[in-house]
């Protein structure tokens, strides 16, 4: 936690040198007053003088109106420090998962990580904000109030020496069975993040197979799991906060009963006294105080650690210190690759080598589970191979920048993603300066103009986060529409065709073909249609290569890809 305060606090320095400032005004007025309130007793009650006791009183008036003054300044500044601190560990957190590969998010898991960049935060924000007007104010008014009852009364002080041991050894047992559960807290609250995930995302599924009773017993039992920790928390601090009362009040008591026999032989003055359990209450409710913030620092202190176990990963995919930049002419090569999934036993991928070239297009079929979708995921380094190397325009992907990188390939993924927004607004995320006919004409060669074009807004039609207002078949048109607006240099389609009917899939691959003569074409397709006129087909069988060649070529030489053909055609349909 200190090291992340460290981290993101410096820019609020004068902000928090003011709050400072202010706090330390406050403390010194509070501080100030019950000795005005005791000179007030002692020399204008005690002795009749009315004059004395209205100007003191005026006197104390101006004191405690520049206190309420410096209190308004204090928080308003204070809160602007936590809410800044706040944001910038948001944005901080939120930049370093960008820079995460596949395997990063794998390990850190989806739920986890928006916990982290929510709930984490705000535990650590809250302390940034109570710490600003409690935790400073408290040592200040813990050591400055004893000086003052020394002022009073040395004999009287003494009380302090037990009351303080007291309190402390109470805190200190709490906090040792606090940390632990704060902790436990946090995973169980990763865990209700990752349930609700699941039950949004798979909705239909759920509704499906009539299981939504099963998920609300799931989610039931996390939620009470949660609960009971959280409840077990709370009973440790019922039981803390009536002690640490209950020894104020007795503090209380026994100062007045020693107090009274101090005052009776006439070794102290009664508006000493008065004072006195002033600064009594003011030292013990400053000790309460810390309690309050010890409370919230055990939880915070966990919170930092999960937040800095993010910010401290190292992404094992980054961009070289000297990153090169060929030219651009879509040439791809897979260069004897072989990539397994980490913690896995085997690899998925076993000496891969193909080239794909532009103005060509280049099929990659197999059967579930041969590795496909694995392969087209190295080329724009979502992974990075484990042995051999996958080239673009003659270089070693590893070695290109990866901003470098995505701008020269177009990725249309098998699940279309759409972001809340607009038509336009998800199109232009292929390139932000797209004029609207660039966008229609993006549209026709997607086979998307129609549809488009009877929404009334068209262009500006609304579409809703993930795309759910369109169908299956409208997302993968937009999908490919928004990478055909970017112009990359490589497309590829992964099973990008699998929600159109043939006529439409038909259609699309004609304006495809037309349209992108120059540029390099790679198709992961299941459908055989989809890829017979390929220039090229890769084969793949359990993450080697089985065969590549032309559809002809591969009938005659390849058994697995003749298996393919013929177990979606017949023998007449292929002649």
């Amino acid at each position: 936690m200190i090291a992340l305060f460290r981290q993101y606090l410096p820019p609020y320095r004068w902000p928090i040198l003011l709050v400072l400032l202010l706090l330390l005004v406050q403390a010194i007025a509070n501080l100030y007053l019950p000795e005005l309130n005791a000179d007030i007793i002692n020399n204008g009650v005690a002795k009749g003088d009315t004059d004395y006791i209205l100007r003191t009183g005026v006197f104390m008036l101006g004191v405690t109106f520049a206190l309420m003054i410096a209190a308004i300044i204090a928080v308003y500044f204070s809160a602007k420090v936590a809410m800044g601190f706040g944001r910038d560990l948001r944005s901080g957190i939120f930049r370093k998962v960008e820079t995460f590969s596949q395997v990063e998010v794998n390990q850190f898991g989806a739920a986890s990580l928006i916990t982290r960049n929510t709930n984490d935060v705000q535990q650590n924000q809250q302390v940034v904000l109570m710490g600003l007007n409690m935790m400073i104010t408290a040592p200040i008014m813990v050591v400055g109030g004893l000086i003052m009852a020394l002022r009073q009364d040395v004999p009287l002080t003494g009380i302090l020496l037990v009351i303080i041991p007291i309190m402390v050894l109470l805190i200190g047992f709490v906090m040792t069975r606090a940390i632990p559960l704060f902790q436990a807290m946090q995973q169980k609250i990763d865990r209700i993040n990752l349930l609700m995930r699941e039950t949004l995302a798979g909705v239909r599924v759920i509704r499906a197979f009539v299981r939504t009773e099963h998920e609300e017993r799931r989610f039931d039992g996390a939620s009470l799991d949660l609960m009971d920790t959280g409840l077990r928390v709370n009973r440790l601090f019922a039981i803390t906060l009536p002690a640490l009362m209950a020894i104020m009040n007795l503090s209380t008591v026994a100062v007045l009963w020693l107090g009274a026999y101090r005052v009776d032989s006439g070794a102290m003055p009664i508006g000493n006294l008065t004072a006195f359990m002033q600064y009594i209450i003011q030292i013990l409710f400053a000790i309460m105080t810390a309690v309050i913030m010890f409370i919230m620092v055990p939880r915070a202190a966990v919170s930092a650690g999960r937040i800095r176990e993010v910010l401290d990963t190292e992404p094992s995919i980054s961009d070289p210190l000297t990153p090169v930049s060929p030219p651009r002419t879509g040439e791809i090569e897979f260069r004897d690759v072989t990539f397994g999934y980490p913690g896995a036993e085997e690899p998925v991928l076993r000496n891969i080598s193909f080239v794909a070239r532009p103005g060509e297009t280049t099929a990659i079929v197999g059967s579930t589970g041969s590795g496909k979708s694995t392969l087209i995921n190295l080329l724009p380094r979502f992974y990075d191979t484990s042995e051999g190397q996958v080239l673009i325009d003659g270089e070693d992907v590893r070695a290109l920048d990866r901003q470098d990188l995505w701008k020269r390939v177009g990725m249309i993924p098998q699940r279309a993603f759409l972001f809340g927004g607009t038509v336009a607004s998800n199109l232009r995320y292929g390139d932000e300066t797209a004029t609207d006919e660039e966008l229609w004409r993006a549209l026709d060669i997607a086979q998307g103009r129609d549809f488009v074009a009877e929404m009334a807004e068209q262009l500006e039609a609304p579409i809703t986060q993930g795309g759910t207002n369109v169908s299956g078949g409208q997302r993968q048109r937009l999908a490919i529409a928004r990478a055909l607006v970017k112009k990359p240099d490589i497309y590829v389609f992964d099973d990008s065709f699998s929600a159109l009917d043939f006529r439409t899939d038909a259609r699309l691959r004609a304006a495809l073909a037309r349209e992108l003569g120059d540029a390099t074409v790679i198709i992961v397709a299941q459908r055989v249609g989809t890829i017979l006129h390929a220039d090229r087909i890769v084969v793949l069988e359990d993450g080697r290569v089985a065969g590549i060649g032309t559809h002809d070529e591969l009938m005659t030489t390849c058994q697995t890809y003749r298996e393919i053909v013929l177990s979606q055609v017949t023998e007449e349909e292929v002649a």
